[in-house]
């Protein structure tokens, strides 16, 4: 379990994520939402380690983020950020990076490491791509290498910022219900997202952030009946059982 208390951080002396706590179980997709600049990805970036605590604390699995080193929370967190750079590598390269924070020295890849990465890129579907080259690859496909990367540092806990973006809607929906089986399989999935629609149908969970606080975390079916989204979003969402979808008014 990942347990958020009272953290506190920004970037210089701008707060941007203040005094939050909230717990998040391994097993769920998590979903987190919030209109530009309500901190969500100063959030995934806290908890994964990557931007310093003001106060507070983070325990993972039990253990203080504070008595972790970078590759210690590489073990138990992996993070994806919204902007990627294309690497001038192949997608078993790329793949094999997500295996460094489990390397000893030397840095050098065992036959177990290659097989963990060959296994990953199978259960994403992009074996056949091992020795392509990721520029050549289209954007959906890239994005699976990158969850294959994910996969094969064998974490707990999977962080993505806005993981949909750039994708059409086949590979949206393609890449969500692999997310979903990820965390069916036990895999805590927490991921920010910008399509509510998307967020409401998959998700297990979700968690809306506003000026810097989750003012509320609670299946999609409840956050329906909330006023937080109309409040906060300015819009309205109704679902349509008979045709299995979500209507956004405004």
């Amino acid at each position: 379990m990942l347990e958020i208390k009272n953290i506190t951080s920004g970037y210089n002396n701008k707060i941007v994520i203040d005094s939050l706590s909230q717990t998040f179980e391994k097993g769920k997709l998590i979903s987190i939402i919030g209109i530009n600049g309500s901190g969500k990805s100063t959030f995934l970036k806290t908890i994964s380690g990557i931007l310093r605590l003001s106060k507070g604390d983070i325990y993972i699995d039990g253990n203080n983020i504070k008595s972790l080193n970078r590759n210690d929370i590489a073990k138990k967190i992996t993070y994806l950020s919204q902007e990627k750079i294309i690497p001038d590598m192949t997608v078993e390269q790329m793949v094999l990076l997500g295996r460094y924070p489990h390397l000893s020295f030397p840095k050098k890849y065992s036959l177990k490491d290659i097989e963990i990465a060959k296994n990953a890129m199978k259960e994403v579907g992009i074996l056949e791509y091992t020795l392509s080259p990721l520029n050549t690859l289209s954007g959906g496909m890239r994005q699976n290498a990158y969850i294959a990367m994910a996969l094969a540092q064998d974490t707990d806990y999977i962080l993505l910022d806005e993981p949909t973006t750039f994708l059409d809607i086949h590979h949206q929906i393609e890449l969500m219900q692999k997310l979903k089986k990820l965390s069916n399989s036990g895999k805590g999935i927490i991921m920010v997202m910008h399509d509510l629609s998307l967020a409401l149908e998959f998700s297990d969970e979700i968690a809306i952030l506003h000026n810097g606080k989750i003012v509320k975390k609670d299946f999609p079916k409840n956050i329906l009946k909330g006023s937080e989204i109309e409040d906060i979003f300015g819009v309205k969402i109704k679902y349509l059982e008979n045709e299995s979808k979500y209507i956004i008014t405004y």
